[in-house]
């Protein structure tokens, strides 16, 4: 009861404090985030919409505690913090493809004080296909193209696609002892990819889609329009065949697909380059100087895509940006 009336009395103060400033004064909002990990994310997106008259403070939703998460964000609303001075800004997971089917899906798409990644998480942003190969030259310092990425994970997304419809239907009939997030993701992995023949791994994660969807549609026939009514659906809220892994658990599209994908071309992109040096080298000296100057200018791939912002020209980024200008429309 404490904490709660501690976080009720510090939004009517920013509120307050707002109204005690000189004529002309910025107007401060308050944008809660559910990690340390999002505010980069929320700071670079808020900034774009700061003038002066306004501007925004980024930060973890508690002032009296280390909580963090979703539920600790929205659990605002309970003390009707949310406002004209104070949003939450919150990944979707799977609750704006659920459309109200439960309260924190429902209280998400209805609220304009609360903003949503639309994709999975943030981590599906910093996966952005269209930016993967400027992760590879930021590592690797090598501008070499070994894979189309776009052209990767658009054959990723559409044999995803079908299964990716099913877990969503057993989420929305809230059966997921039968086939669970974690389950789904099992399926949808990748294994060791080749720069050679990358398309060999997707073979491996098709077959394995494949033999679960036949499993599905012999076990629940009836649910098979359903399906497909769900399509539908789901296209006109942005998913199609070509971007689920969009949607897909950003952590598993980090790790389980994109890192798999990004270790072994930045290891081959690496080699290259040493090698070019070792051919081009005058003398040992020059080439073991060459090599040392070049080793120190790599830069790890994990570090660099957790700090790639090359997804400001996704769709679903410009469905934030439409939900930010519409809640400053409501404040003027």
């Amino acid at each position: 009861m404490g904490k709660r009336l501690a976080e009720n009395l510090s939004s009517l103060y920013i509120g307050a404090a707002n109204k005690l400033k000189p004529k002309g004064a910025r107007r401060k909002i308050v944008a809660y985030v559910e990690s340390y990990d999002d505010i980069s994310f929320w700071r670079t997106l808020l900034s774009e919409y700061e003038n002066e008259h306004r501007y925004f403070e980024v930060m973890l939703p508690s002032q009296t505690s280390l909580a963090k998460g979703k539920k600790t964000v929205l659990m605002n609303r309970l003390g009707k913090q949310l406002g004209e001075n104070m949003i939450a800004c919150v990944d979707s997971d799977y609750d704006y493809l659920l459309q109200g089917r439960t309260n924190t899906s429902r209280y998400m798409i209805e609220s304009p004080y609360v903003m949503q990644t639309y994709a999975y998480a943030i981590e599906n942003y910093h996966c952005y296909a269209e930016g993967l190969h400027d992760v590879c030259v930021t590592a690797t310092l090598n501008d070499h193209k070994l894979i189309d990425f776009p052209a990767f994970m658009k054959l990723y997304s559409q044999i995803a696609y079908p299964l990716f419809i099913w877990s969503i239907w057993f989420y929305r009939k809230h059966i997921l002892s039968e086939f669970s997030l974690l389950d789904f993701c099992s399926y949808v992995r990748l294994e060791h990819v080749s720069t050679s023949r990358p398309e060999t791994s997707l073979e491996v994660m098709a077959k394995r889609v494949n033999r679960k969807l036949r499993d599905l549609e012999r076990k629940h026939p009836k649910a098979i329009p359903e399906i497909g009514a769900m399509k539908n659906e789901l296209k006109r809220l942005g998913v199609t065949p070509e971007n689920t892994y969009m949607f897909i658990q950003g952590h598993h599209i980090m790790d389980n697909v994109v890192m798999k994908l990004l270790m072994p071309v930045c290891t081959a992109l690496r080699r290259e380059r040493e090698q070019q040096i070792h051919k081009l080298a005058l003398h040992t000296v020059q080439m073991q100087n060459e090599l040392t100057n070049y080793q120190r200018s790599q830069v790890n791939v994990e570090l660099v895509i957790h700090r790639n912002t090359n997804y400001t020209t996704s769709p679903l980024y410009q469905m934030i940006r439409q939900d930010i200008e519409k809640f400053l429309k409501i404040i003027k």
